[in-house]
């Protein structure tokens, strides 16, 4: 006949035997929130959720995205034209933007707030808990010595408190015992890694929030402001107006470029650097700087990066009537080519009588090996431009906005056959008496990164408290040491000593996290001071002690 058990039970009814599953008809509204809520806020989950934040990041870093990098989108559905909706429905060119990124972010700051608060308030009242008492057979812990000593029990339990002291021990101590304990870093660095991922995840939403990001190309000799109308694009946070935008001018009084000019890697850059003068309000002194690469121009919090170069040759138009209707640089830009050959357009809607456009390439050092114009080094050693002209309308009037590098050539006609090659100084005077072009030189143009990220300093802080935190919680090991002394005459003899009076001292310890070893060196350290201390004490002891006249 089988025999039946009940499961015991803890104090609150549960049996550990047999745990009550969420699908159990005694589970409520309120249990299902609590369940929840304690997976939300489990190691296991806040790991995938993490694991997720960085899988969601990988399209967002190779995809182009929207507000970044506009012309790279609308290139990828020129090139997929299948697979970019579809990209675009699950939001892979605006992926931090996006409600499903979002709800990752929402979520793993949930888990880290349910996982951090109660550990903060668990740490806080374990700094206060003493140690526990001290077993009663010392002798069993991992780690355990024996011996006997000539000093009374009490006076051995002073020498063991004051030698623990001096090694900043937590203690409890009782009669005949001492409980210590030491390492408690490790659990607050274990807090403060907690602590600084959740301000990472702050810092994070505090740029997304007030921050923003905009770009300006800047020809030399040309000056900009830092607002709305004046930069060519601008991706503020969600919080951020127009009003917010730094006051402060730039100034590009000049660009140099060198390249390496022979070895294996000729042609390759060897440094970029713009020269800049800037005020930081209207009104205020102008002062000067070099942005590099590496170098940013820093005014009140915004800092300006240099992330592109290139040229802008100047055409001067004259129209059939003599007039000049054209005259600045125009910036072309490197394709896809080596050695900066770049292209551009020429939009001269002013021409009469009709509107004028020109599609060109530059080239910085030009040759023309079988009659094909190329460039052999990206220095403008020996500059040219090769120019296709066109007359009609550019269709710049019907409302549909146009790019600046592109030539709608819908309503255009071709002038020449062939594309006219022109070196600095060279005019051509184009079919049908439509006036002519000059290539009167060249300018250099800068592209410029604005940035504002009130995160991005308390981010750096956050990371490498996160750092230090998991430094502490991997190098501090938890350790408990106890003291348990008794009379020499009822603990008897310990390893091997046979002399009865004084004290029996029996010392232990235990590491609670031990992985990487070195807490038995430690235990016997302490151990051989602790011994060491006690027989010092023992002629101290004996002089105390009053001593009776003998008579004669």
């Amino acid at each position: 006949m089988t025999e039946l058990r009940t499961p015991a039970t803890d104090q609150d009814g549960f049996s550990p035997e047999e745990p009550v599953s969420p699908a159990g008809p005694d589970f409520g509204l309120v249990d299902w929130l609590r369940w929840a809520w304690r997976q939300l806020t489990s190691m296991r989950i806040a790991l995938i959720l993490l694991f997720l934040l960085a899988l969601g990041s990988v399209p967002g870093s190779i995809l182009p995205q929207q507000g970044t990098n506009e012309a790279g989108v609308l290139q990828y559905y020129k090139s997929h034209p299948t697979l970019a909706p579809l990209l675009n429905h699950i939001g892979m060119f605006n992926v931090f933007g996006s409600p499903w990124f979002a709800a990752i972010y929402l979520l793993l700051f949930a888990s880290l707030v349910g996982c951090v608060v109660p550990r903060t308030f668990k740490l806080a009242g374990s700094a206060r808990t003493l140690p526990p008492r001290a077993p009663r057979n010392v002798s069993r812990l991992p780690h355990a010595a024996s011996y006997r000593v000539d000093l009374p029990p009490e006076a051995a339990l002073d020498v063991a408190a004051r030698m623990l002291g001096e090694h900043r021990f937590r203690m409890r101590r009782d009669e005949n015992w001492i409980s210590a304990e030491k390492g408690y870093l490790r659990e607050a660095g274990n807090l403060l890694f907690h602590l600084a991922l959740l301000g990472i995840l702050v810092s994070i939403a505090l740029g997304g929030l007030f921050g923003y990001k905009a770009d300006r190309l800047l020809v030399q000799g040309t000056t900009f402001a830092d607002t709305a109308s004046a930069l060519d694009e601008i991706y503020p946070g969600r919080l951020v107006t127009d009003a917010d935008l730094a006051p402060f001018t730039i100034t590009l009084n000049k660009f140099n470029a060198s390249y390496v000019t022979s070895g294996p890697q000729l042609g390759q850059p060897a440094a970029f650097n713009a020269y800049v003068s800037y005020t930081t309000s209207p009104g205020s002194p102008e002062r000067t700087d070099d942005i590099s690469v590496n170098h940013p121009l820093s005014i009140d919090g915004v800092k300006v990066y240099l992330i592109g170069h290139g040229y802008a040759p100047v055409f001067k138009v004259t129209d059939s009537t003599g007039k000049v209707v054209y005259n600045q640089a125009t910036p072309f830009l490197a394709g896809a080519t080596a050695n900066e050959l770049s292209e551009g357009v020429v939009k001269v809607p002013d021409a009469e009588p009709s509107q004028l456009g020109f599609s060109g390439v530059f080239v910085p050092t030009a040759v023309e090996p079988g009659g094909v114009l190329e460039s052999i080094f990206p220095a403008a050693n020996n500059p040219a431009v090769s120019l296709i002209a066109y007359d009609g309308n550019l269709g710049m009037n019907s409302g549909a906005p146009q790019s600046v590098y592109q030539l709608n050539t819908a309503g255009l006609k071709q002038l020449s056959s062939k594309p006219e090659v022109l070196l600095p100084g060279q005019t051509w005077k184009l079919p049908g008496n439509n006036g002519s072009v000059t290539f009167t030189g060249y300018q250099q143009w800068v592209s410029l990164t604005i940035t504002h990220d009130p995160g991005q300093l308390p981010a750096l802080v956050c990371a490498i408290a996160a750092l230090g935190g998991l430094l502490l919680s991997f190098m501090v090991r938890r350790r408990r040491v106890f003291v348990r002394v008794v009379s020499g005459d009822q603990g008897g003899p310990a390893q091997g000593g046979s002399v009865v009076g004084g004290s029996v001292v029996q010392f232990g310890g235990l590491a609670r996290t031990d992985a990487s070893g070195g807490f038995e060196a430690e235990f016997a350290e302490l151990a051989n001071e602790l011994r060491s201390a006690q027989r010092q004490a023992v002629p101290t002891q004996q002089a105390l002690q009053p001593r009776e006249d003998v008579g004669d």
